[in-house]
């Protein structure tokens, strides 16, 4: 049966503004980075609070894809935090603008999103 969710993975357009956007602007931890020259690949295995959950890899000339929280496929990558107006302050320090807050129809908790260098949506659910 399964445990729970083991990782995450993304492909970044560009490696090194990925690399800086998850690491600087998120906080996450870098577990390890390895370079797969049979690939022409960059693997960055990164952790929140000690806990691996995000792969982070470059390919050559990947293709672009829909990313909105509407289309079809991986909806968003959310995260929990305690203090929403916060993390939206913290973003903003780095240019990074979240959305309108909104919220929870059903648990009336506060959320809203930001995008990652490739437009990817990421959510902050305010605990």
């Amino acid at each position: 049966m399964i445990n729970k969710v083991h990782h995450i993975a993304i492909i970044s357009l560009d490696y090194e503004v990925s690399k800086q956007f998850y690491t600087d602007v998120l906080g996450l931890e870098v577990i390890r980075e390895v370079y797969r020259e049979e690939r022409k690949s960059y693997k960055l295995d990164l952790a929140l609070n000690g806990e691996y959950i995000i792969e982070l890899f470059s390919f050559p000339n990947p293709p672009k894809r829909q990313s909105r929280p509407e289309s079809c496929g991986l909806r968003h990558l959310a995260f929990e935090v305690d203090d929403l107006d916060k993390i939206i302050a913290h973003c903003k320090s780095y240019n990074v603008i979240a959305e309108p807050i909104r919220v929870d129809e059903f648990t009336q908790k506060r959320f809203t999103f930001i995008a990652d260098p490739d437009y990817l949506p990421i959510e902050f659910y305010e605990k």
